[in-house]
């Protein structure tokens, strides 16, 4: 039934709440799990320096990004499940459909309230974003 889940994940332990929910979806349905860290464009620094301070910390960013997505993706493959690891630039809602559409994912399995806080007032719900422009089944389980 799903063949491709995708989990986009911001690298908080209340996100991460969906994992024992995905792992037993992908070991019924033999699915391949997708997981997403999606890496946001910070603020533009008024200095001369801002710009190569920007990129040197939008690698350092992308570079964590990248061992957190391989790092999970790689516990997966340790139970035996099909699992790859991706990093988007962009903005998270937009990346994630955008990445659920060019994946073919069956399925985008989250935890609502990933984020807490000043950054969930600013920038809203991920998970009612998606829910509002997304095309295919979404699992959300509320993680409090």
């Amino acid at each position: 039934m799903y063949k491709r889940i995708l989990v986009p994940l911001d690298g908080s332990p209340r996100a991460e709440r969906i994992m024992p929910h995905v792992e037993r979806l992908a070991q019924k349905f033999n699915s391949k799990v997708i997981f997403l860290r999606v890496v946001e464009p910070g603020s533009i620094i008024q200095r001369p320096q801002g710009a190569e301070f920007e990129n040197k910390i939008m690698r350092e960013e992308e570079g964590e990004a990248e061992t957190y997505v391989s790092a999970w993706s790689g516990e997966f493959r340790e139970k035996g499940l099909r699992s790859k690891g991706l990093v988007e630039h962009g903005a998270v809602v937009y990346a994630i459909i955008r990445v659920a559409e060019r994946e073919d994912a069956d399925l985008i399995a989250m935890a609502s309230h990933g984020r807490s806080g000043l950054p969930q007032v600013f920038y809203g719900s991920v998970a009612a974003g998606i829910l509002h422009r997304i095309d295919r089944p979404l699992l959300i389980i509320r993680s409090s």
